[in-house]
C-alpha cells in the first residue's frame, strides 16, 4: 500500500462515524455506520437541499455520534453536478471533515453489493 492509501484508512478510527449522502437537486439522503460497517440509521434519511435540511442532518449526526459515543464524523459525497456545493460550503462552516467519492466507484460498490445495476438515491448512500 502506498502512503496516500494508508492516509485515507488511519482517517478512519474506532470513535469515526461514516456518513454517506447521496446528492440530489431537491433531496439529498444519508446513511450512517460505525467504523466496522454496522448501520446506525436503520434506512436512509431524506433532508432537502436547503438550510433547514441542512441543519435537520446535522442535528441528526450529532445525535447519532453521542447515542453511539462517537467523537468525529467523516462524510462521504459523490459530487453531483452542482448540487452539493451548497451543502459542502454548509459542512465546511460546521467543521464537518467530508470526502468526496468517485462515482464510478460507486456505482460499481452499489453492483457488487446488491448485484443489481439499477440506480437508487437511497441505496447508494451507503457505497460512500
Amino acid at each position: 500500500m502506498n502512503s496516500t492509501q494508508n492516509k485515507k484508512i488511519e482517517q478512519v478510527k474506532e470513535t469515526t462515524m461514516i456518513v454517506g449522502i447521496d446528492v440530489g437537486s431537491e433531496k439529498h439522503y444519508f446513511r450512517a455506520f460505525s467504523w466496522r460497517g454496522i448501520e446506525l440509521t436503520g434506512k436512509p434519511v431524506a433532508f432537502s437541499n436547503s438550510m433547514e435540511g441542512f441543519n435537520s442532518f446535522y442535528n441528526s449526526v450529532v445525535e447519532l455520534m453521542q447515542k453511539n459515543e462517537l467523537k468525529e464524523a467523516l462524510v462521504g459525497i459523490e459530487p453531483t453536478g452542482h448540487y452539493w456545493f451548497d451543502l459542502g460550503q454548509f459542512m465546511g462552516e460546521k467543521n464537518i471533515k467530508f470526502v468526496m467519492v468517485n462515482p464510478h466507484h460507486v456505482h460499481k460498490t452499489k453492483e457488487l453489493d446488491d448485484n443489481s445495476p439499477s440506480k437508487n438515491d437511497r441505496k447508494e448512500s451507503s457505497c460512500y
